[in-house]
């Protein structure tokens, strides 16, 4: 299944950073750092901090870097490079058309097989990137506000959100190991290994909660920031229009489809409530139409 090969290529990264640092960080520390009068032996706090920066910013960026890999993998999706239909032709013109304005490389564009009216762009740099758009958005949007929804994504590619996005989860992750490790560090000096590994993990998944908190909110932010983006490019009319058809989606969709699958509505609309507004990657829309209309 293709979101399996997703998670075998995150997996299979994950454990090369490891077997990496595992060879390479104790070899730097131990021996080269020495050699240049920079003793970090016995350090607890700067060893700990040092592997944390590794492993946190590591893991980020070794996702950032295949992001484009992953995604394609777990969606059953084909690329367009030559449209051959009307709709494609929209799809790709507009895409091509705005990276020529902004004199970036012309991301890769996919479609793939969704009911949702959605969109998504990823990529390491906005040299080297892709925007998707679901079937769904072709089916229910109006051709103009299809345009704006891709300008939205390419807000994205050009204001470098993934890359921003990718180190403050790296420095979020920093955080939470450097936390973890130095309890366990602590408590293993004395003699109370299993209470320290117990209280790390439970720090861990606490102040992981915290760091999911601050990046959800840096994610609703980068989305007022595409919005405007798409603004100056199709006009605002046409992105609120594309934000008024998504949310008529949502709607009727949250009584046919509710008891399949709550959150995909969720992911769309971005209209969480209470303590799980938090955690939304998405403004509500209404609030998205009220700061467009702001402009």
């Amino acid at each position: 299944m293709k979101w399996m090969k997703g998670t075998f290529l995150l997996l299979a990264a994950n454990i090369l950073i490891m077997v990496t640092l595992s060879l390479t960080v104790p070899l730097l520390i131990n021996i080269v750092l020495p050699m240049f009068g920079v003793d970090l032996r016995g350090s607890v706090d700067l060893s700990s901090l040092v592997w944390a920066l590794v492993l946190g910013f590591g893991g980020a960026f070794i996702s950032l870097a295949f992001s484009k890999q992953m995604a394609r993998a777990m969606l059953d999706c084909r690329q367009i490079t030559q449209p051959q239909s009307h709709a494609e032709q929209v799809v790709y013109g507009s895409i091509q058309e705005i990276a020529q304005r902004l004199h970036i490389t012309m991301p890769e564009v996919w479609v793939y097989e969704s009911a949702d009216p959605n969109a998504f762009a990823t990529g390491p740099s906005k040299n080297n990137s892709m925007v998707a758009i679901s079937t769904g958005l072709l089916t229910h949007l109006q051709e103009q506000e299809v345009r704006a929804v891709l300008a939205h994504e390419m807000g994205h590619v050009y204001n470098g959100d993934m890359f921003a996005t990718t180190v403050l989860a790296g420095l979020m992750n920093t955080f939470v190991y450097y936390i973890s490790m130095w309890v366990r560090r602590f408590f293993a000096e004395r003699d109370q290994a299993m209470l320290g590994f117990g209280l790390s993990l439970v720090l861990q998944i606490i102040v992981s909660v915290l760091a999911s908190v601050l990046i959800s909110w840096f994610s609703r932010q980068r989305e007022y920031g595409a919005d405007a983006f798409a603004a100056k490019v199709y006009g605002k009319d046409s992105m609120i229009a594309a934000l008024r058809a998504i949310d008529r989606w949502v709607t009727q969709s949250q009584i046919e489809y509710s008891s399949q699958d709550a959150l995909a509505t969720m992911k769309i609309s971005g209209n969480a409530s209470g303590f799980m507004h938090l955690f939304a990657t998405h403004p509500p829309i209404e609030a998205r139409i009220n700061a467009l209309e702001r402009l």
